[in-house]
């Protein structure tokens, strides 16, 4: 039996030969570890330390993408995607007390907050790819998830639930960016406390 090119390269330098996953399987592996990698150690980290991280020969990073640069950037749209954030504010449990919903979706939005800032630090990026600016606006996907939560205790606020979204959001951003929040930095109901506090009907 011939071997590959891959083969040949592990067998070399003492490592097994990755398991053959499929292709999406493959680049998602990739992905995560160079995500990983770029956080550790920024934008210095090299191809064969993204091969070894990901237990592949280095000669398989390009058959998959066509450079680094198409890695860094399939790596780039994992991170600035919004869709995981907005799968988990949509899964919080409506049933729980306005509070708890408010929190839950806090540190959500505060592991995306810490995550952006900690990628975008680590490659020296000072504002996401214009095609991950992502519309902001009162009628933009985050803010509609927010808003959800805020609908079934809207009799007890003094601003309408799209509203109450965006200084939820907006608050959540000034108080938990490494650049901005206060030292030390507002936890989920600390935030939510200091919101609510501002908008409840008396």
């Amino acid at each position: 039996m011939s071997r590959t090119a891959d083969d040949q390269a592990a067998a070399s330098d003492g490592r097994v030969r990755a398991t053959a996953l499929p292709p999406d399987e493959r680049r998602a592996g990739i992905v995560d570890a160079t995500l990983a990698l770029l956080l550790e150690t920024g934008a210095t980290v090299t191809t064969r330390q993204i091969a070894e991280a990901s237990g592949i020969a280095e000669g398989t990073i390009f058959r998959v993408f066509a450079d680094k640069d198409a890695l860094y950037a399939a790596v780039a749209d994992r991170v600035f995607d919004p869709e995981a954030t907005l799968d988990a504010v949509e899964a919080i449990d409506l049933d729980q007390p306005l509070e708890g919903r408010l929190a839950d979706a806090v540190e959500i939005l505060q592991r995306r907050v810490e995550m952006l800032w900690r990628f975008m630090t680590a490659v020296g990026m000072t504002k996401p790819p214009e095609r991950h600016q992502h519309k902001k606006g009162p009628d933009a996907p985050e803010i509609r998830a927010l808003a959800a939560l805020f609908a079934p205790d809207a009799d007890r606020l003094d601003r309408d639930p799209h509203t109450a979204a965006q200084l939820l959001r907006s608050l959540t951003l000034a108080c938990s960016h490494p650049a901005l929040a206060p030292d030390p930095p507002l936890s989920a109901g600390e935030i939510v406390t200091l919101l609510l506090d501002g908008m409840r009907r008396r």
